[in-house]
């Protein structure tokens, strides 16, 4: 297992640039960090079209650690969240998903975001809409939790609104972080974005009809892993409009990086 220490050695081989339609040479860049490993295949088919002429920096902040063969056990053991955490959930390079604590995860995200500044980013997004403490960066980092939260706020005004997490161990952690938020109810359910997509969608679909059963007038698929056809298998099922927390937090990145350019 590979030290956080270490993991400039694997700069080179983990680094991977990509960029929205025709992006120029010496176009502005935004470093996408991710909790899990880079890069997001997921993520690029909805963030490049918001993105045009924006150059895309990704990088893991668990680029660096093994999860095969008699490695994986060990690594994910590192990693867990503390009894009575709440876990944070995210993406392996391969579209598993792995369940991570804070305390294992910061100092491996702020190396990621070191390695994303020195390839360039103007700016930075953490892809991830858990709460975290400071994080040391050169340059703007963007963290998806209040980006998502405060655009959430500013729309849906006092109606009771339903937010859709990943994991079970997630959901009184979440509906806790948005009711300070929100003055309407708020009331969660829970979904997992990573896995194979027929299931993934009928989960999300059950999801989305159960909180809008149960009164919600707004749909917050909260997390980076939901994607735009999760979106519309919510919206569909639910018959509410569904706000996509990816999509808010790009949007908002891409405003920052066209400031800095």
């Amino acid at each position: 297992m590979h030290a956080v220490d270490d993991m400039d050695t694997r700069d080179t081989r983990d680094t991977r640039e990509t960029g929205g339609p025709g992006h120029p040479a010496g176009a502005p860049a935004l470093g996408l960090v991710t909790i899990g490993q880079a890069p997001r295949a997921d993520l690029r088919p909805d963030a490049e079209p918001l993105l045009p002429g924006v150059r895309l920096v990704e990088h893991g902040a668990l680029d660096a650690e093994r999860f095969d063969g008699d490695a994986e056990a060990a690594t994910r053991r590192l990693l867990a969240p503390e009894e009575g955490e709440a876990p944070l959930v995210s993406r392996l390079r391969d579209g598993r998903s792995v369940l991570l604590g804070h305390g294992a995860i910061v100092p491996r995200i702020t190396d990621a975001v070191a390695r994303a500044e020195r390839d360039g980013a103007a700016a930075t997004l953490l892809l991830c809409t858990g709460r975290f403490p400071a994080v040391r960066a050169r340059r703007p980092l963007l963290f998806a939790e209040p980006l998502v939260q405060q655009a959430v706020a500013a729309t849906v005004g006092t109606d009771p609104v339903g937010i859709v997490c990943p994991h079970p161990d997630q959901a009184e952690d979440v509906s806790r972080r948005w009711a300070e938020l929100l003055p309407g109810r708020v009331q969660a359910a829970t979904a997992d974005p990573y896995g194979p997509t027929e299931r993934v969608l009928d989960d999300i679909a059950a999801a989305a009809r159960a909180l809008a059963d149960r009164g919600s007038s707004w749909l917050v698929l909260d997390c980076i892993g939901y994607t735009e056809q999760m979106r519309t298998a919510a919206l569909r099922a639910a018959g509410r409009p569904v706000l996509l927390a990816r999509a808010i937090a790009v949007r908002m990145a891409a405003e920052v990086v066209a400031a800095s350019a």
